[in-house]
């Protein structure tokens, strides 16, 4: 069944264009309202929102989803994706709710659903909740509407609990850090736990106005935490996105380090301790076969997903494995947290700081990427030019020009309109040769 409104993350899009319209989002809080209500005196669901305009308009529309079929709400204020789930789970919640469009600018907007155990919804759950969408939904009798209500308490919790995940008697002091919160959801949360663990702090993005989400900063535009870095001199550099489930992270010397250089890192070092499950890391499809032949040299395993850190998680929760995420700074550790933390992950790396007493550095190349392309098409709506024979045909042809020595990843994003063409190769000459070519026979038919 093709999916109407579900995305690889949840439902996102351009704010007040379709499905991302108040009146899907009150649809979509009856629909989940109605899949998650149960036999039982009390529903209840969290939501939490980052920092963009449109969010508080989706968080009313889903608050008055939720309560017409009598589940209560409550509701977090701009909280980190990961405090979502979180707190989905420890507040006994039937179902925790995130507005955000994680990377992307202000134009746009997105709703995750965390399921009662703090997990990402399946997507056989989300399939289920969209045939609520289109057809009749069984309201609440009058009497037994929800309410809603707002929960002060709930970015405090969540700090403490970031916090706790770093080791015990263990402090920053003597370390200084830029963090770099993209003025999104964590502007608060990264600066307070940082310094109240004991680093000096130079806090940047932490001035939201609805409109700078992302915008020029944050771990899709590290440029301006790296020369912070340089311009403090500052130990190491943290770079959040739109609602802090991602991170970057920067050297004293203002080179910038993606998440396969931070899996890399936390792999090896968990797998000497023995804490490394099955000495295994899940990463996705994207990941660089630099990383792959690390870990083999350390003989720990690499195991590959679909692009997207609910397939990670996926594949985590269903052999049993501890640490997963993406190249793109999602870094999933199930011994602490239910999705991508990049707060959490970040914390990781400056606990390898103090621990080795060895500068960021000496920890931040873990290992020597293969060349690798990226290049992203924009693509008009309800297209596929995946499908088109020519495009087949360029495709084909660079996969033989690899041969061995390389390989070719295309797909249709699944969050915004984009065809992404990602090519690695030994060779950066045949490499650049055979991207542009299935780049330009994708751009001639869009």
């Amino acid at each position: 069944m093709k999916r109407k409104y579900f995305g690889t993350d949840g439902v996102r899009g351009q704010a007040n264009t379709f499905p991302m319209t108040p009146d899907v989002a009150l649809r979509l809080g009856a629909a989940a309202g109605r899949y998650f209500r149960q036999d039982k005196k009390e529903h209840r669901v969290i939501i939490g929102k980052d920092t963009r305009r449109s969010s508080y308009m989706f968080e009313n529309a889903l608050t008055a989803g939720f309560t017409s079929t009598g589940m209560d709400v409550y509701l977090l204020g701009p909280v980190p994706t990961p405090a979502v789930g979180v707190l989905t789970r420890s507040m006994r919640a039937d179902v925790g709710v995130m507005i955000s469009a994680s990377h992307n600018s202000y134009l746009d907007n997105g709703i995750k659903f965390f399921g009662p155990d703090g997990f990402k919804l399946s997507d056989e759950v989300e399939m289920e909740i969209e045939s609520f969408l289109d057809g009749e939904i069984s309201y609440a009798q009058s009497q037994n509407i929800g309410k809603a209500k707002r929960i002060d308490d709930a970015l405090g919790r969540y700090m403490e609990f970031a916090k706790s995940a770093f080791p015990r008697k263990k402090l920053l002091d003597g370390l200084k850090v830029v963090v770099d919160c993209a003025n999104g959801a964590a502007y608060k949360a990264a600066p307070i736990v940082l310094w109240e663990l004991g680093a000096e702090v130079i806090a940047l993005g932490v001035n939201p106005n609805g409109y700078n989400i992302n915008e020029g900063c944050g771990s899709t535009n590290p440029i301006m935490a790296a020369s912070a870095v340089l311009k403090h001199g500052a130990d190491v550099g943290i770079c959040l996105d739109g609602d802090a489930d991602r991170v970057i992270l920067i050297d004293e010397k203002g080179q910038v380090a993606d998440g396969d250089q931070l899996m890399g890192l936390i792999a090896t070092q968990w797998a000497s301790r023995g804490t490394l499950v099955k000495n295994t890391l899940v990463a996705t499809v994207m990941s660089n076969m630099g990383l792959e032949r690390h870990l083999n040299e350390h003989n720990i395993e690499l195991i590959r997903t679909n692009v997207g850190d609910r397939y990670v998680v996926e594949a985590m929760r269903k052999f049993g494995y501890n640490l997963g995420g993406e190249q793109s700074g999602h870094i999933v550790m199930t011994d602490f947290v239910t999705t991508g933390d990049g707060l959490m992950a970040g914390l990781q790396f400056l606990n390898a700081m103090v621990d080795s007493g060895r500068p960021a550095s000496d920890l931040i190349k873990v290992f020597e990427p293969m060349p690798q392309l990226l290049k992203n098409i924009h693509i008009s709506p309800n297209t596929d030019p995946l499908e088109n024979t020519n495009v087949q045909e360029a495709i084909r042809e660079g996969e033989a020009m690899f041969g061995e020595h390389g390989r070719l990843l295309i797909r249709k994003s699944g969050t915004e309109p984009l065809i992404r063409v990602m090519g690695e190769c030994e060779d950066p000459n045949l490499l650049s040769d055979v991207v542009m070519n299935v780049v330009d026979s994708v751009s001639k038919i869009t």
